[in-house]
């Protein structure tokens, strides 16, 4: 039972440490799988540099890197590309944003610009 707890408080200190950017690409990968495409890292540069997040490739990869190292999506070497795909543990995570609204998501440009 204390070891149930202390997971959950690591899952909630965890969350809390994520940013819109950070959302974002959450947002935007499960977009990409329910629509069928393959989302990645370039396109994550783009929708962030598009939005007003980020000016540099670095950002985006470490944005990146960091919501890997949580197991919240799984990065895939896939035709030259590292497309990013959503886990159970993002969609947990994305789903509790949703919920709490702390950000307003948008669209990617690549998947069409709409939420």
């Amino acid at each position: 039972m204390q070891q149930e707890l202390k997971i959950q408080e690591l899952w909630e200190k965890q969350l809390a440490k994520l940013k819109m950017h950070h959302y974002h690409i959450l947002y935007w990968s499960a977009q990409a799988e329910v629509m069928g495409k393959r989302y990645n890292m370039t396109n994550v540069f783009d929708d962030l540099k598009a939005v007003g997040t980020t000016r540099t490739k670095q950002s985006a990869v470490s944005y990146v890197e960091m919501l890997d190292a949580l197991c919240l999506i799984e990065i895939r070497d896939e035709s030259n590309r590292k497309n990013l795909y959503i886990t159970e543990y993002g969609e947990k995570a994305l789903e509790l944003e949703v919920q709490q609204k702390t950000y307003k998501l948008e669209g990617s440009a690549y998947l069409g610009g709409k939420k």
